[in-house]
């Protein structure tokens, strides 16, 4: 039982967990290529539901799903990396059941295709990376933040030397984070840079690389908090902003505001790091830290994907063959 989990949690729930924290090294590697994306392991809790499923009808098993996907979707950070996965499985199951009438027939093809599915989709970083890889030229400046796996595979396929800049990521520190994997299991020269340094260190940047917690329709993406920050900079230093993602992560959204998109939000204490104390704040005062921002496609140079390398004009079509 992880650490977080309680006896009470919904099963769906302790299952997403345990994909999660399954394979994991000790310290996490981003190189790690047993590791579940959030999405892949929101599909695989949902093909547990399936097995445990006591409905006798399509319409009883689809019930089930439902209530397990909005579970996930309420109790979980990462709320639309979870809603991409658990939307495409449901749209996938309904259209298995047009195909096979026979209930006890398509339930058996729900399960072999979903393992079929999981297999796939942990193959898709290195689709990604080997069309992505050609666009680090020689002697580049990358500058990237977060932790993102699709990345990381992207930056070890590079043929060319290049630099890496890295923001550090707060309030998780995920971007120091990675910066240390990198150090430790690969040969690129990393830089950790305050987040507030992003225009600061631009000019000296070739290119940014970004993961993504998700896609959306609009060609837009949603990723740790930061992103949008810093594509504006890039578009406004005419530096290519370029963006990893999984197509299972792209989700049916269309936002037009930063408040559109589900995120979470969480208070945070504020650290002099140069003393390290905490600093104290009056009652008056409150703290937010949104976990994500929205960035729209009008920042996004391009788009790296299983599916090919996309402008983010593309997204769309890619969204209505997904669902078909």
């Amino acid at each position: 039982m992880t650490q977080q989990e309680t006896p009470e949690d919904p099963l769906v729930l302790q299952d997403l967990r345990r994909f999660l924290a399954n394979k994991q090294q000790d310290p996490p590697s981003l190189f790690d290529t047993s590791a579940m994306a959030v999405p892949v392991a929101a599909i695989s809790a949902l093909l547990g539901v399936v097995e445990r499923s006591q409905a006798e009808t399509m319409m009883g098993l689809q019930d089930d799903l439902k209530q397990a996907a909005d579970c996930m979707i309420q109790n979980h950070p990462q709320v639309i990396a979870v809603r991409s996965g658990c939307e495409l499985f449901l749209r996938y199951s309904t259209r298995t059941f047009l195909e096979l009438p026979n209930f006890s027939e398509c339930k058996k093809q729900i399960l072999e295709r979903g393992e079929r599915f999981q297999m796939i989709s942990l193959a898709a970083r290195d689709r990604i990376a080997r069309a992505a890889a050609d666009f680090i030229p020689a002697g580049a400046t990358v500058l990237t933040t977060g932790w993102s796996r699709v990345v990381a595979a992207i930056l070890r396929e590079a043929k060319h030397p290049f630099d890496l800049i890295v923001c550090e990521g707060r309030p998780d520190a995920s971007g120091a984070k990675a910066a240390a994997c990198y150090a430790r299991e690969s040969n690129i020269p990393v830089k950790v840079i305050l987040d507030s340094a992003v225009a600061y260190y631009m000019e000296k940047v070739d290119l940014v690389l970004v993961g993504a917690e998700g896609v959306l329709e609009n060609g837009g993406v949603v990723n740790k908090l930061g992103t949008a920050t810093m594509a504006m900079c890039a578009k406004a230093s005419g530096k290519p902003f370029y963006v990893a993602a999984e197509s299972y992560k792209f989700a049916r959204l269309y936002p037009l505001h930063q408040s559109d998109v589900p995120v979470n939000h969480q208070t945070v204490q504020c650290v002099d790091t140069t003393t390290m104390q905490t600093i104290s704040w009056d009652e008056k005062i409150t703290a937010d830290n949104p976990s994500s921002d929205f960035t729209p496609a009008k920042y996004i140079s391009l788009l790296f994907t299983d599916l090919g390398v996309l402008t983010p004009s593309a997204v769309s079509d890619e969204l209505i063959r997904l669902y078909q």
